[in-house]
C-alpha cells in the first residue's frame, strides 16, 4: 500500500509532489509532498523559536519517555517497518530486518543518554583564588540541529540523526534522500504518535540544491548533521554559519590486508559479506582486499565462488542476498568501471555484466592497476578487487595510498603482526579478524581526510549536540 506523506513543517504549504519509486521494479510506492524556501523559512523560525523559549523546553523525564514509547510502536511494527525500507532502498529484507532491530536499539540508547552523559565537578579551593567556591557542569542542547541524510540504511541513519537530538532537547530539521524519505517520515510519525510535540521534528523533502543550502547553512542552525557524498559535504560546510559545529560522514575505500597466516576459512566469508551486503552500497564495504602475489588469485577464486553463490534480486524476498542499486544510473557506472579496469588489465573472475536494468552481480577483480578507476574511488556497487602484494610492506603503502580514511582490516592469527597493521593502517577503526563494516552504534564510527569530519555513534553525536554550561557558587560554607 503506498504512503503519502504531507511537508511536516508546523504551518507550511506543499509546493508539489515527490513520488517515491522502487529501486528493484520502478513501481512507485509512496509520496512526499515538498517544501519550497518558504516551507524551510517557517522550519528555521519554528525551531529557532522552540529553542530560545527555554521555559518551554522538554524535560528529562519527558524525551525518556518519548523515546522508549517510540522504541515499544517500533518493536511492535517490526516487519512492516523492515518490509517497506527494504522496499524503498533495495536493502534485501534479511538485512533490512537487522536494520530495524539496530534502530530500535538506537532509541533506546538515546532514552540511556540522559541517565549517563553528565557534566563534572571542577575542581575549587585547591588554592586562594578557588577557596570557597563549588563548580560544576550540565549537558544543555547546542541549539537548533538540522540533518541531511543518505538513502543506503533509511531508516537507522535518521535515527542516529534525529535520536540524539531528541535526547538532548534540540529541535531537530531533517532531510532525507530523497530516494528514500518514506522510512524517515514514518519515524518522525512514530515520535510524534510516542507524544513529541510536532514542533521538535520537522521532516522535509526539498525542491532543489539551493533550498537545501539554504537549510544547511542558516545563521539559526547550531549543528549540521551530513551523511553522504564528500563533494556535497564539504561544500556545505564551507557554507555553514561562524560558530556551527557539524559533523560529516562521507564514503571510504575499506582496505583489508591478508597475511599469510589467516584462517581463510574464517575470513573469506566476512569479507565477500561486508563486500556485496547491500549490493556495495555501504561507506565501510570491503573493495580492496590486499594478499601475498602465491595466495592473491587463491583467495580471489574463493570469493568469487562465495558471491556466485549469493542470490541477487528482489530484495522483499526473504532469499534474496544482494539486492538493486539505488539507480539505474549507478548500474552502468559501476558495470563501466568494471569494463574499464579489464580493459586496463583487471582479470575478471565473477560478475561484471548486469543481470538488469537495476541489479549487478557479485563481481570479482584480480589485480586491476593501482590507476584504474575502480582502484582510485569508492566504488558503492558489488565489486571486490583484489591486489597481489609482494609483502606485507607493499600491502600497507598500497592500502594506505588514497585520501579516504574510515574503516579498515587485517586477518592474521599473530598478534605483532595484529598490532603492526594498527599502527600503520590509515584508518578511523582498525578491525582485526573481522571485516571492515563491523559496527556497533555506540561506537566512535568515523571519516577522516576526505572521508569524514567529526565522530558518529549514538553517544558521540549526543555530546556534539550539546554544550557544557559551566555554573560557579560562591559561599563562605563551601
Amino acid at each position: 500500500m503506498a504512503e503519502n506523506y504531507p511537508v511536516m513543517i508546523s504551518g507550511a504549504k506543499s509546493s508539489g509532489i515527490h513520488e517515491v519509486t522502487s529501486p528493484y521494479d520502478g513501481s512507485t510506492i509512496g509520496s512526499v509532498e515538498i517544501a519550497d524556501a518558504d516551507a524551510i523559512e517557517i522550519a528555521l523560525d519554528t525551531a529557532d523559536k522552540l529553542y530560545r523559549n527555554r521555559d518551554q523546553w522538554l524535560a528529562g523525564e519527558k524525551r525518556i519517555a518519548v523515546l522508549e514509547k517510540t522504541a515499544a510502536i517500533m518493536q511492535e511494527r517490526f516487519e512492516y517497518l523492515a518490509l517497506e525500507a527494504a522496499r524503498e532502498g533495495g536493502k534485501p529484507l534479511i538485512d533490512s530486518r537487522v536494520e530495524v532491530a539496530r534502530a530500535i536499539d538506537g532509541v533506546r540508547n538515546c532514552a540511556e543518554l540522559l541517565r549517563h552523559e553528565t557534566g563534572q565537578e571542577i575542581a575549587m579551593g585547591v588554592n586562594p583564588a578557588s577557596s570557597g567556591r563549588l563548580a560544576f557542569t550540565r549537558r544543555e542542547a547546542i541549539g537548533v540541529v538540522v540533518a541531511i541524510s543518505a538513502f543506503n540504511h533509511p531508516l537507522n541513519l535518521i535515527v542516529h540523526q534525529v535520536g540524539p537530538a531528541i535526547a538532548c532537547g534540540c529541535p531537530v530539521i531533517i532531510k532525507p534522500a530523497g530516494d528514500t524519505p518514506l522510512s524517515c517520515m514514518r519515524f518522525i510519525s512514530i515520535l510524534r504518535e510516542a507524544g513529541l510535540p510536532e514542533e521538535w521534528a520537522q521532516a522535509c523533502v526539498v525542491d532543489d540544491n539551493a533550498t537545501a543550502e539554504k537549510l544547511a547553512s542558516d545563521s539559526r542552525v547550531a549543528f549540521f548533521s551530513f551523511i553522504g557524498s564528500g563533494r556535497v559535504g564539504w561544500m556545505l560546510r564551507s557554507k555553514l554559519a561562524p560558530g556551527a559545529r557539524c559533523a560529516l560522514e562521507h564514503g571510504g575505500v575499506a582496505p583489508v590486508i591478508i597475511a599469510d597466516d589467516a584462517d581463510l576459512d574464517d575470513a573469506l566469508p566476512l569479507i565477500a559479506k561486508a563486500g556485496f551486503y547491500h549490493a556495495g552500497q555501504v561507506c565501510v564495504s570491503v573493495q580492496r582486499v590486499y594478499a601475498s602475489a602465491d595466495k592473491a588469485e587463491q583467495i580471489a577464486n574463493q570469493i568469487a565462488k562465495l558471491g556466485n553463490a549469493m542470490t541477487v534480486g528482489d530484495p522483499t524476498s526473504a532469499e534474496t542476498d544482494i539486492g538493486p542499486l539505488i539507480r539505474p544510473a549507478e548500474v552502468l557506472r559501476v558495470d563501466q568501471w568494471v569494463k574499464d579496469a579489464v580493459a586496463d588489465g583487471a582479470h575478471l573472475l565473477s560478475g561484471g555484466k548486469p543481470i538488469s536494468d537495476t541489479c549487478y552481480p557479485a563481481t570479482v577483480l584480480l589485480d586491476p592497476p593501482d590507476t584504474s578507476t575502480i582502484s582510485q574511488n569508492e566504488v558503492f556497487g558489488p565489486v571486490i578487487c583484489v591486489y597481489s602484494c609482494d609483502d606485507l610492506d607493499e600491502a600497507m603503502q598500497r592500502a594506505n595510498a588514497l585520501p579516504y580514511s574510515f574503516q579498515a582490516a587485517i586477518f592474521t592469527k599473530n598478534l605483532d603482526t595484529a598490532m603492526w597493521a594498527y599502527k600503520r593502517l590509515d584508518a578511523a577503526a582498525v578491525m582485526v579478524n573481522d571485516h571492515t563494516a563491523f559496527r556497533v552504534d555506540w561506537m566512535p564510527f568515523a571519516g577522516r581526510r576526505v572521508s569524514g569530519y567529526g565522530t558518529g555513534g549514538i553517544p558521540y553525536t549526543y555530546r556534539d549536540m550539546t554544550v557544557e554550561k559551566m555554573l560557579v557558587i560562591r559561599s563562605k560554607e563551601i
